[in-house]
């Protein structure tokens, strides 16, 4: 039909939880309904672009050197939390379960992906046990093949071995196949707070 249209409906059609149908609502939405919002959403997204960049040190976006979270004297270095994704983190920090700080790994361990350690954020990991005397990891990773073997590989690989490190991971709550980022808060501090040694 229109070139230009279709075009941006495939573009956002590959963002995550969009369909066809949906795709195609916000499309028209703001090149026809509201075109008034997108010169603003198209600047929020250069500005964002270009200010926010993963932190070296727990992989959270951050404007910044480092992750607000992580550069927050409130919070426990020592305690960290290991995600897969940045939406995980955002729902323990809705939830306001957690007061330690996070390591998003950005992944899982997938070979039937063709993901390895060296794809995920994992150098970093053992760089922060060393450095901020950290004395536990909670594994909160999805109820899932590919989470079970990435908390394996991090416990027995990894970090096997260290004196004074406890591992565990979150508790029931999450479905088996499930993950973090749509649990509801109710769930997620049950998952914490019952968490067990790994």
């Amino acid at each position: 039909m229109n070139e230009s249209l279709d075009r941006v409906q495939e573009l956002l059609k590959k963002l995550p939880g969009l369909g066809y149908r949906s795709a195609e609502r916000i499309a028209l939405h703001l090149l026809v309904e509201k075109p008034e919002r997108l010169e603003p959403l198209l600047t929020a997204l250069q500005d964002a672009a270009t200010t926010l960049h993963r932190c070296p040190v727990t992989g959270n976006i951050t404007e910044g050197e480092y992750c607000p979270i992580y550069d927050n004297p409130a919070r426990r270095r020592e305690l960290v939390c290991v995600v897969e994704t940045v939406p995980d983190l955002l729902a323990f920090e809705r939830a306001g379960v957690f007061q330690g700080t996070y390591h998003v790994l950005h992944g899982k361990l997938s070979p039937l992906h063709n993901v390895g350690p060296e794809d995920l954020n994992l150098t970093a990991l053992k760089e922060r046990v060393e450095r901020d005397g950290v004395t536990e990891i909670i594994l909160a990773l999805g109820n899932d093949v590919e989470g079970e073997s990435t908390c394996h590989y991090i416990q027995d690989v990894l970090l096997g071995g260290r004196e004074g490190l406890e591992m565990s991971r979150i508790g029931f709550g999450l479905p088996s196949g499930g993950g973090v980022t749509f649990a509801d808060s109710a769930t997620l501090r049950s998952a914490i707070e019952a968490r067990r040694k790994f």
